[in-house]
């Protein structure tokens, strides 16, 4: 029997790389990877050479991508993603076809969101999504104290100030994590880390859930209104749904405290970059800067009203990306492509919508 075919749109990077493809051959799987995104083609095509299959496209191309996946009529069984690569309404339609010799059967995503996906659609054609919940939690948690220590102690102007000879003490004193009060928008596995190196850094922490988590250090706010006015830090940690779109925007940023920050590691469309980036050319609004690692329009489409403000510090994604992070997620992914394929559920986080 012809194995079970998986196309590779990304892999992870590095040494983890072969980590992940030998996860995906190991459980009897046949590799397509998409070069486009290895930073070593050569290298890698003589390391795997005879082992997996190679490609390179550019998988953001909902045309190229098509095009990948029915060459020749064979399709795949399975497609893996890591950076959140679109997979619309007619892509999932046509890779679903009973007519390929392996129609598409399960979506894999290496990382917690699966907005990237349209999930109604997926559910209509039979494919099966897939992700790996709180394998970047610890992560993206940290790298959000990493950004309100970046602001708040204004290490980004210290540090070019240095590089230019200049010795810049602070015009005014920082206050210190202990003296402010952190909001944390969603307690998820994200949200409940960050809560818990909050609180042991000596800050009472506030937060906005739809449930109430028995041992989390916080307390609950009645709405996200309370939330916005109470704390001097609003982390959101939600995934972006059609209920969480745009839920900060101008009425909700003129609710927040003077001198306050907005943090968003969760995904760019949750917040108006618009609003937002008006509220922080606005010296006489509360909101004092932010810190966004996450964009409405990303990859090779990336822009944002918010380039050049100061006050705005803006990362490419990045807040999951460590080493054990990135090797969790990859090879929980590989192991929940090759159960579905096997028809194995149990124990499987499979997303409906």
């Amino acid at each position: 029997m012809e194995r079970a075919r998986v196309l590779m749109l990304d892999v992870a990077p590095g040494e983890l790389l072969g980590r992940e493809l030998d996860r995906l051959l190991g459980h009897g799987l046949a590799v397509t990877l998409n070069l486009r995104r290895v930073a070593d083609h050569t290298g890698t095509r003589a390391a795997w050479a005879g082992r997996v299959g190679f490609t390179d496209f550019d998988s953001f191309d909902e045309s190229a991508l098509l095009a990948e996946f029915v060459r020749d009529g064979r399709g795949h069984d399975a497609v893996k993603s890591r950076a959140g690569v679109p997979l619309r309404a007619a892509f999932l339609e046509a890779a679903a076809d009973v007519a390929l010799a392996r129609p598409l059967r399960v979506v894999g995503r290496a990382g917690a969101g699966t907005d990237h996906v349209e999930l109604a659609a997926a559910a209509r054609h039979g494919v099966t999504v897939t992700h790996t919940p709180g394998s970047n939690a610890d992560a993206v948690a940290e790298f959000a104290l990493a950004q309100l220590l970046t602001l708040t102690r204004d290490l980004t102007a210290h540090n070019e100030a240095a590089h230019r000879g200049s010795w810049r003490p602070p015009s005014v004193p920082a206050v210190e994590l202990s003296e402010l009060t952190p909001g944390i928008v969603g307690l998820g596995r994200i949200g409940l880390a960050l809560a818990e190196r909050s609180s042991a850094l000596g800050m009472k922490v506030r937060a906005l859930s739809r449930r109430s988590p028995s041992r989390a250090p916080v307390t609950l706010a009645t709405s996200l209104a309370d939330l916005l006015a109470a704390c001097d830090v609003v982390s959101l940690h939600v995934p972006l749904t059609a209920r969480t779109r745009g839920m900060i925007g101008r009425a909700e940023l003129a609710l927040m405290r003077p001198g306050s920050v907005l943090l968003n590691t969760a995904r760019g469309g949750i917040v108006d970059e618009q609003a937002l980036a008006a509220a922080l050319r606005d010296p006489g609004h509360p909101l004092a800067a932010a810190a966004v690692d996450t964009f409405e329009h990303e990859h090779a489409a990336f822009a944002s009203p918010l380039f050049g403000l100061p006050n705005a510090l803006l990362t490419p994604h990045i807040a999951g990306m460590t080493r054990k992070a990135m090797a969790t997620a990859a090879l929980r992914c590989a192991d929940n492509i090759a159960a579905l394929l096997a028809g194995r559920r149990d124990g499987v986080p499979v997303v409906t919508g």
